[in-house]
Order: C-alpha cells, then structure tokens, then sequence
C-alpha cells in the first residue's frame, strides 16, 4: 500500500461499518477569539466603513444615502490633493532611507563585534518608541526654535537658526528623520538574512579577487534582495498610515501651511473633528486602494530584480 493510502486508510476510520469524521470542535472553540476579531473588529467594521463611504453621516443622525458624492468631492479638494502630495513625499523619501541606514547598520553588525546582543537591542528599540505619543513631543521639543538641534547650532557659531517645526519648508523632513531613525525593526530583518547566506560564496569571491564592494554588489545583494523586498513592503504600508508623529509635531493642525497634512491626519479631520464620517470612510477606502496600488506595483516588478537561491 502507499503512503498516500496509508494516510488515506488512517484519516478514514471505521467503527461498525461507518466512517468516522474527525470532530473538529474544539479547533474551532480555540480559533474563536481570532474569527471573532476578524469579523468583529475587521471585516464588519471594514463593510461598514464601504457602505457609509456612500452616506452623508455625521454621528448624531442616520446616515443619508448619496452615492458618489463623497467621492466627487474628493476629486476637487484641494487639501485633500496636498495632503496625497505630502504623503507620497514622505514617503518615497523616508521609505528608502530607513531601509539603507536598516542594511548598513546591519551589515556592521554582522562582522562580529562583540557585545552584538547589546547593541542589537539598543539599535531596535527606536521602532518600539519611534511611533509613541512621548517622542513625538520628545522630537517636537528637539527641533523647536529653543530646541536642542539650534543650541548646539549656536554653540558653532550659527546665529539665529530657524525654527525647524515652524518653518514649512523643513518641518516635514524632520518627521521623515524620525521616521529614518525608527530602522530597528528592518535592521534586525536584515540581521537576520544576512545569517542565511554561505560563507563560501565570499570566499571563493575573495580567493578571485574580488574587492569587498564587488561582493556586496553581486554577492550580498542578490542572494538579500526577498528580505529586502520583504522590508519594503512592510515599510511601504506602515509608511502610509503614519499619523501620530504629524499629529503630534503639528500639534493635530497639519501645519505650518499644511507641510505636514499627512492623509490619515486630514482623514482624521474631517471624521472626528468635523464629523464627516461619510467623506472620512471614502478617504479611507482611496487609501486602501492607494496602498494596493503600491503593493501589486513592488509585487510585479520584484521578477526583476528579487533573486530567489531556489
């Protein structure tokens, strides 16, 4: 008999001439608190949102069926289109730094320093705070016109500094520097890939006299390019929910002159602060679509250039 018959004949066990069907109640009294979140604090709320995105709905009263309106406003609002401007900056800017400052960081640390557990842990823990409410203030508070960055300005000798939240021309690069500073948690991905590929491929590398940049390019890149791809994409999506870190820095304003009116932000704004749940739900719909977008974009262009040692 084969081992699919064997298996077959195992799964399949008579008792009095019928067959027995594995009870599968207790996996699904286990899996119920995650179905209940999926349904419940998920999919429900995401249906819900769908349907009120065709609604006038402002919380006190029913919600007022109205079609494509919403979306049509959408279509000629002008913060809106800054707001999209100022998302997409932050970015496309922020995203590829983060991650090459991640690599670089990582690729220091896999040479073997001692102490690699300690320092490992201290470059990680600005992902867990990078996105809380207190180093947003902490960050509001070092980039101010009496902050840290301008004191150790005037200690060289630079008179007058700027204001870096209050200017709208910087205020939204040092958002994206915090958001550089958070590569702990891409870095420790990368850590962790650069482990999996052989030693040998170096060697030999070495022993052809290949310089220490052509064995990054032709050697350490292709063979990291999934993680790589991996961490863009989660940095893409995570990128484009950023709130807290403009909601805080703005002081929930977006300003100065909306340089950090991040979508999420003006989304927030219109839902709770000027109770346009209808128009907030098809914002949040255009930026699911928009984060879709992003992601079959990476997903079929990564044939290209993400290498798999298969």
């Amino acid at each position: 008999m084969s081992v699919v018959g064997e298996l077959s004949t195992l799964r399949r066990r008579v008792k009095g001439g019928k067959e027995e069907t594995p009870d599968n109640k207790v996996a699904y009294l286990f899996l119920a608190p995650w179905l209940i979140g999926l349904f419940g604090i998920t999919i429900g709320p995401m249906i819900a949102s769908l349907v009120l995105s065709f609604t006038d709905y402002n919380l006190l009263q029913p919600p007022n069926w109205i079609g494509l309106e919403n979306f049509v406003a959408m279509a000629n609002d002008a913060r809106l289109h800054n707001s999209l401007r100022v998302t997409f900056v932050y970015v496309i800017v922020s995203v590829p730094l983060q991650l090459a400052l991640a690599l670089g960081i990582a690729l220091l640390l896999d040479r073997g320093m001692r102490g690699l557990a300690f320092y490992r842990s201290i470059f990680y823990l600005p992902s867990l705070l990078g996105s809380s409410v207190a180093v947003a203030i902490l960050w509001r508070q070092i980039f101010g016109t009496t902050g840290l960055v301008n004191q150790v300005l005037q200690l060289l000798g630079v008179q007058s500094p700027p204001g870096w939240i209050s200017n709208p021309d910087t205020a939204l690069g040092t958002i994206i520097l915090l958001h550089i500073w958070t590569f702990g948690s891409p870095m420790i991905i990368f850590l962790a890939g650069l482990r999996q590929i052989p030693r040998m491929y170096y060697e030999a590398a070495e022993v052809d006299g290949a310089s220490r940049w052509t064995r990054f390019l032709s050697i350490t890149l292709p063979l990291l390019s999934p993680i790589i791809f991996f961490n863009l994409v989660l940095q893409l999506i995570g990128a484009f929910q950023s709130f807290t870190q403009a909601f805080i820095v703005s002081g929930g304003s977006g300003g100065p002159s909306d340089s950090t009116m991040f979508y999420t932000l003006y989304l927030y704004q219109k839902g709770f602060g000027q109770l346009d749940m209808g128009y907030a739900s098809a914002m949040a719909w255009l930026l699911v679509v928009i984060i879709a977008g992003f992601t079959a974009v990476n997903f079929l262009a990564a044939k290209y250039w993400v290498f798999y040692d298969d």
